[in-house]
């Protein structure tokens, strides 16, 4: 039995040194290559990492919450092996940290998904590198040895990338990757997460026998169509857009959700954006506002219309005085309208009198859209879609939860930059969901 050291990696992130956060093995656990060893916190993330070897462990040789630099010995495993020292693609980040490295061991199999650390200058003699257009070749095992092997192909994938996918509910095994000798990388990881929402509605109607039909323009659709002309056409239309992180909504509403107080209660980012609207409005009066030829009337309470799509056409109903509510009762109010609404319930009382508007299209998978005034209205906001997308964050492109805001207004009312600094107010909740408490 030979025994071996794994030194702290670079995982790719250009880091000079890690915390050892936890360990998930003890000594005389049996490791598989892959298997996460421990969890690092690095000055951006945190970050599993997989062992490069299969045997058992004899030592940890650091502890928990010990912060330790690049090349630095962590654990040790006892296994079979040969007679070279262990390559887990990581150069000296420090002088020692060659002489802190031990090399009793052989060539065990190596920690898959790793690249090659920093290059910094060191004493160690730089192993012999193959040419570039040499074809790679998987070495047989030293004869006399029996290190055993692994039962399936493992998945090529750097620490940051086991993150994200386990953030994202991602099974790397399901992932196909487009990296080199099958790497998977983040653009995979981020793309498998989004197909769970992309074939929804898989059952396709056969196409019907006559060929056509003809609806008579009565009830609710002609007095939907009377009302959206005289919107488009009275009013002068302006829109505003803004990219929005959200992951911050998304983890309060997991909250909530978790809460004994919102027990029974069904809690969306759509409460989060209400919420964030009465708050937004409060700080830029002029969008809750009703137009008439004689004069403005900006409105001091909230009714909060919600566009509800019902078997009998697009409606509007509205939670009155909502700026008085608690969340908690606020949440109430939605699912109850929303229920009403789905019922054919809604009665023409709980939809008059409306002051502002928000349409959710990312309940349909759209992303945005430009929405046409309730009438008697000088706002809207729709909420699109909120799903993974790249997103920088301190100068990293990361995974995050992303939604488009959008918002359209009467220009007759609302000016350029009042518009621009209410959409800006509801971003800036939807980003940090703490601002609710202010």
């Amino acid at each position: 039995m030979s025994q071996f050291t794994f030194p702290l990696p670079d995982v790719g992130e250009g880091l000079t040194e890690a915390e050892i956060v936890s360990w998930r093995v003890k000594p005389g656990d049996e490791v598989a290559v892959n298997q996460v060893v421990c969890e690092i916190e690095t000055a951006k993330s945190l970050v599993e990492l997989p062992s490069p070897f299969q045997g058992v462990v004899k030592e940890l040789l650091v502890n928990e919450g010990d912060t330790v630099l690049v090349g630095t010995p962590i654990i040790s495993v006892e296994g079979e092996g040969g007679d070279s020292a262990p390559d887990t693609g990581v150069t000296d980040a420090v002088g020692d940290a060659e002489s802190s490295v031990t090399q009793e061991t052989a060539e065990p199999k190596n920690l898959v998904g790793y690249g090659t650390g920093p290059t910094t200058p060191t004493s160690r003699r730089k192993r012999a590198q193959p040419p570039a257009d040499a074809p790679v070749v998987t070495p047989a095992p030293a004869a006399g040895t029996d290190l055993p092997l692994a039962e399936s192909v493992p998945v090529i994938a750097k620490p940051p990338i086991r993150k994200l996918a386990k953030d994202l509910g991602v099974v790397l095994d399901s992932v196909t990757g487009s990296g080199i000798g099958g790497e998977i990388l983040r653009d995979d990881v981020i793309r498998h997460a989004g197909q769970a929402t992309v074939f929804r509605n898989l059952a396709t109607p056969e196409w019907p026998e006559n060929r056509e039909d003809r609806i008579p323009v009565k009830g609710v659709r002609k007095a939907i169509a009377q009302a959206m002309v005289k919107s488009m056409f009275t009013a002068p239309h302006v829109s505003v857009f803004v990219d929005v992180d959200a992951t911050r909504t998304m983890d309060f509403v997991k909250r909530l959700k978790a809460s004994p107080d919102f027990a029974g209660i069904k809690v969306s980012p759509l409460l989060v954006m209400v919420k964030a609207m009465i708050w937004a409005v409060q700080r830029n009066p002029t969008v809750n506002s009703t137009w008439t030829e004689e004069e403005i009337i900006v409105h001091h309470f909230v009714n909060m219309g919600v566009a509800a799509a019902t078997p009998r056409g697009l409606i509007v109903p509205n939670v009155k005085e909502a700026q008085s509510l608690s969340l908690r009762d606020l949440a109430m109010a939605l699912e109850k309208l929303t229920v009403t609404a789905r019922e054919g319930k809604t009665s023409p009382e709980e939809m008059s009198n409306g002051t502002i508007t928000i349409t959710n299209l990312g309940s349909f998978g759209v992303d945005t859209g430009t929405p046409i005034l309730n009438p008697g209205e000088v706002t809207i906001v729709a909420l699109g879609t909120i799903k993974p997308k790249p997103w920088v964050v301190n100068g990293e492109i990361r995974a995050r939860m992303v939604t488009t805001v959008a918002a359209s207004f009467d220009h007759r009312v609302v000016d350029g930059d009042v518009a621009s600094k209410f959409v800006a107010d509801v971003a800036a909740v939807m980003e940090e969901p703490a601002l609710l408490l202010d």
